[in-house]
């Protein structure tokens, strides 16, 4: 069953956690790309330092202080792009990126996707997709609940990756993983 709008409208760490299992659909033409996602990342609120967002509403912002259920994607390193799902309400920016997921369909066995530069690559994810709703009839892009369930015991909880630099926000435990199919 493909998520609603709804889902997303919910606290970012609430989202994210059972973002884990979920399954990410990208349909170009007639094929589908399929990947269960593994591994997950929070940025929430104003002053998230290590979020896009702590520079406040911008161009490129814009997108995270909207309404939950979009998509958000932007290039790092002038090579990479990065997949996030706005979440909460309007006007109060949050998001999830997504990590890493775990191929089951649609992916070349040499196809690799555990890193967010890595997923966008193999799902032919860039910049068209920004600001695209994840959820409707007609997207090329969302994100199913296929009845997988994972017990909260799986669930592991560390610190964000590359985020360093984002004071006090640099130790929140807001990276969630799948513990035996998470990249580490």
């Amino acid at each position: 069953m493909r998520l609603n709008q709804s889902f997303y409208n919910q606290p970012t760490r609430k989202v994210a956690s059972q973002l884990l299992g979920k399954f990410l659909i990208r349909k170009i033409g007639n094929k589908k790309i399929i990947g269960e996602i593994t591994e997950v990342e929070n940025y929430i609120g104003p002053n998230d330092l290590a979020s896009h967002a702590s520079r406040g509403r911008t161009k490129r912002t814009e997108l995270m202080f909207g309404q939950g259920g979009f998509w958000y994607i932007y290039l790092i390193y002038g090579m990479y792009y990065c997949l996030n799902i706005v979440t909460e309400h309007k006007n109060y920016p949050a998001a999830v990126l997504l990590r890493a997921v775990k191929p089951i369909s649609g992916l070349g066995s040499k196809m690799k996707t555990d890193g967010p530069g890595k997923l966008c690559r193999a799902f032919k994810i860039d910049k068209s997709l920004n600001g695209k709703p994840a959820f409707g009839k007609n997207c090329q892009l969302w994100i199913e609940d296929r009845g997988v369930k994972i017990l909260p015991r799986q669930i592991k909880k560390s610190t964000r990756i590359g985020v360093d630099y984002a004071g006090k926000y640099k130790d929140k435990l807001w990276r969630f993983y799948i513990s035996d199919k998470a990249i580490e």
